[in-house]
């Protein structure tokens, strides 16, 4: 996948919070973008973006809380570290449940905060590798005849040829053609490589 310079969305609608947090995060080269409500973070946020998001809980208008249920609910697949100076119990399960990947009281300290944000980033990068690969498999398996998936499929459960003939009313000689064709097709050179291809098509993003 291309690599892309990671963008850590700031959210807080405290000015002095979002510039020392800017400030922060530029001294270990990481970029930033500042936000002072949801709303300004939805209208500015890219979609394709790799990095995180550093969120507060309490601002006007839609909560933190509210916009990680959000978030969690449309598949955005961002990384979000709750940062808050209003933090209890029951705001650090909710966000936890909602797939905060981390929940942190203001002040932070800066080197777990740093820590934090790395992680993420590390984490949202390996998550957008994992479903390109995934999305590229599936692109091959697409170029499969019906017939074909059904082979593939019983091939994979470990089914021989002779077998895959009887289920499906075949010959033996049409299932071996078929064989072939799905090696030609996904590209692969080995029984191995054919079926890790189709778990990897079937691996949930």
């Amino acid at each position: 996948m291309n690599q892309q310079s990671p963008v850590v969305y700031l959210l807080d609608d405290d000015p002095d919070v979002r510039e020392g947090l800017a400030l922060l995060l530029r001294s270990v080269g990481l970029r930033s973008e500042a936000y002072a409500s949801s709303a300004e973070f939805i209208g500015g946020y890219a979609p394709h973006a790799i990095g995180c998001l550093i969120l507060d809980i309490r601002m006007p208008g839609e909560s933190g809380l509210q916009l990680l249920d959000r978030l969690s609910a449309e598949h955005i697949d961002l990384p979000v570290i709750i940062l808050t100076g209003h933090g209890d119990l029951a705001a650090c399960r909710r966000a936890f449940r909602s797939g905060a990947v981390e929940f942190l009281s203001k002040p932070a300290d800066e080197g777990e905060l740093i820590e934090a944000v790395q992680g993420a980033v590390r984490a949202h990068i390996r998550s957008r590798e994992k479903a390109g690969v995934s999305r590229q498999a599936q692109a091959r398996l697409a170029r499969l005849t019906e017939r074909e998936g059904e082979v593939l499929a019983m091939i994979v459960d470990g089914l021989s040829n002779k077998q895959i003939a009887r289920e499906l009313a075949l010959s033996p000689r049409t299932v071996e053609s078929h064989r072939a064709n799905l090696f030609e097709k996904l590209e692969v050179d080995s029984l191995a490589q054919l079926v890790r291809l189709y778990l990897t098509a079937l691996a949930p993003e």
